[in-house]
């Protein structure tokens, strides 16, 4: 594998892990601070036996291309590794991993699975026609790194998917907020059917309120009933986010600085 400019298609299948780190020019590919030459180095770090050292290597892989929700040149490798070390024994075990009876509190794939997801909601569709509205059209042409992203989403997804029934709750809801903006590939629609039944499972187990939330909002998107989902936070939630977007509607309109009229709150 060469650089990823040279790419003149997305590959069909996730790379193996060591062709991605051994055949990118990492040197050659943009990042919000330089160049990703340091990248190499700190994403095979990601597979050491010691639990400090990969999450220290993952914040340092992690803040080298993590700036502005931007898709930058060198994210696209990054996000292509990460998914390709999910099912690697290495990122199974977190900070209490020294004891094989004790689970561990903090797995590295669910970090690794969080970094992707929020990558994959930086390039999702509401994202691209917030940019379309912006930019009047042509927002992909404008963001190419964002679109290579985009087209990769079915060989990212593959490595996501095993982890959807993995035993450990944190690293299968990880997995399913990663999967949900990556399903909105046009080759991925099929796989919906499924992350529903992953989404109702979330919402009867979970209490944490950022999955809750992906998941309820991939559900009414899909064109499902989640009223016997929601618990009373998700509805004290979603009433909170109505009245701060009536909020900023009216801002929007109204604030002219004068406070002539009291706001909708």
């Amino acid at each position: 594998m060469t650089n990823r400019v040279s790419w003149t298609e997305p590959p069909h299948e996730l790379p193996h892990y060591q062709e991605l780190l051994e055949g990118t020019d990492w040197a050659s590919l943009a990042t919000p601070y330089g160049t990703a030459k340091s990248l190499r180095a700190a994403l095979a770090r990601l597979l050491d036996p010691d639990p400090a050292v990969r999450a220290a290597a993952a914040k340092d892989a992690i803040d080298e291309v993590d700036h502005q929700n931007t898709i930058y040149e060198a994210t696209v490798p990054v996000a292509l590794y990460i998914a390709a070390i999910l099912s690697h024994p290495a990122t199974e075990v977190g900070d209490l991993g020294h004891d094989a009876d004790v689970p561990s509190r903090h797995p590295t794939r669910a970090l690794l699975l969080d970094w992707l997801s929020a990558t994959a909601y930086d390039a999702d569709d509401e994202r691209v026609a917030m940019g379309e509205r912006h930019f009047d059209e042509g927002f992909l042409e404008r963001c190419p790194d964002m679109r290579v992203f985009r087209n990769l989403r079915p060989v990212i997804y593959s490595g996501v998917q095993p982890l959807l029934n993995h035993d450990n709750a944190k690293v299968r809801d990880a997995a399913l907020v990663a999967a949900i903006p990556l399903a909105e590939h046009p080759t991925l629609t099929k796989h919906r059917a499924e992350l529903v039944e992953h989404a109702r499972r979330l919402l009867a187990t979970s209490t944490n309120r950022y999955h809750r939330d992906r998941a309820l909002d991939a559900l009414n998107a899909w064109g499902h009933d989640t009223s016997d989902l929601e618990n009373g936070n998700d509805i004290a939630a979603r009433e909170l986010q109505a009245r701060m977007a009536d909020a900023d509607y009216w801002w929007a309109n109204n604030g002219t600085g004068d406070c002539l009229e009291d706001p909708p709150f």
